[in-house]
């Protein structure tokens, strides 16, 4: 009997999270939709926009999920409780502690999913869709384009156009310091991978001295340097959308060039934790069915749900860029608010019990 009970709790929260997820989705995608006729720019129109957006749905799932649980889990053992399920179930024999595990085993499913998308498809979706709106919005002229990527190495910094996957960059543009002074300028409206090196295209560059100032063209030029298309993957795509694998490698680039990593470091911390945010999200739900809200309407309880969410979102947010600015650690700024509201919820859950 047990086992039946299990499977409709685990059912009902799933078909809750699916909707609240499919919900969460659609608005996010209206308003992007929005901020982008907003901001369009050049070529790109209509039909890039709605086909960006699209491309960008993985990456709204993987963002909104843990708070899609949250919802979800609320609603479904909401509505259980409110039709006295709960208070059955408990009456055949049925714990506290089993009726979340039983709510939390779906929630791992959702674990494992998010953890697939951010992982495999995110990046590659990411890195398409930005690479297309910058492609879409850049005239070709040097440092052009709104959506393009600063890059540094050594005494040498760049900025890119667009990024293409396959090793093709649009709007080349390097400047050269020694000694805090310009050198050099440089912009190719093209740069092709050649295995080891990179060719550039339609060369304009500038020598400067104390005295004079050489300019010249050239058709191709070649280009030595440590950056690849599998480093520049990473480069082109926001850290937080970045797989554990991509942010650990350029982690390790960024410290070989003698550069600040915390950036990518906290998004690292941030998506290895990520599944255990979702299940400390189910214990947040759990608490605000079992706790002190158990005697409250349903309504009351998601708005309760929704303020922890979001609280938890801005503990996250505001912890993050601290850890920056003050220097401690990344991963106590993605460990702290995990931690925090699991202990919350557990001594809820223990007082239910």
């Amino acid at each position: 009997m047990m086992s039946h009970l299990d499977r409709y709790i685990a059912k009902v929260v799933i078909l809750s999270v699916l909707s609240v997820l499919g919900i969460l989705l659609a608005l996010d995608m209206v308003v992007a939709i929005i901020d982008e006729f907003k901001g369009k720019d050049g070529d790109y129109g209509t039909q890039q926009i709605f086909m960006y957006v699209l491309m960008t749905v993985p990456k709204r799932i993987y963002t909104i999920a843990p708070l899609a649980v949250l919802i979800g889990s609320l609603l479904g053992l909401g509505m259980l409780a409110n039709n006295s399920e709960l208070t059955v179930m408990r009456a055949v024999g049925m714990s506290v502690a089993r009726i979340g595990w039983a709510a939390i085993k779906p929630a791992m499913l959702f674990v494992v999913a998010v953890l697939l998308l951010g992982e495999f498809v995110v990046p590659k979706t990411e890195n398409y869709a930005q690479s297309q709106r910058a492609l879409a919005e850049s005239s070709g002229e040097a440092v052009s384009s709104k959506y393009g990527y600063w890059h540094r190495e050594g005494d040498i910094y760049m900025h890119f156009n667009t990024v293409l996957p396959g090793g093709v960059l649009y709007g080349v543009t390097q400047y050269v310091f020694a000694e805090k002074v310009l050198q050099q300028s440089l912009f190719a409206e093209k740069a092709i991978f050649q295995g080891d090196h990179w060719m550039l295209q339609k060369v304009k560059h500038s020598d400067l001295s104390e005295n004079k100032i050489d300019a010249g063209q050239k058709q191709t030029l070649r280009w030595d340097t440590e950056l690849t298309p599998e480093v520049l993957k990473v480069v082109v795509v926001d850290p937080a959308d970045l797989s554990i694998l991509g942010l650990h490698t350029y982690t390790n680039y960024l410290k070989e060039q003698e550069l600040d990593p915390k950036r990518y470091l906290l998004a690292f911390w941030k998506k290895v934790l990520q599944p255990l945010a979702i299940i400390v999200m189910v214990l947040v739900a759990l608490s605000c069915i079992f706790g002190p809200l158990r005697s409250v309407t349903m309504g009351y309880r998601v708005f309760a749900g929704i303020l922890l969410g979001v609280l938890f979102r801005y503990t996250e947010d505001f912890l993050g860029p601290a850890s920056i600015v003050f220097g401690f650690e990344p991963v106590f700024a993605s460990v702290f608010p995990i931690a925090i509201f699991a202990v919350a919820a557990a001594v809820l859950l223990k007082r239910a019990a």
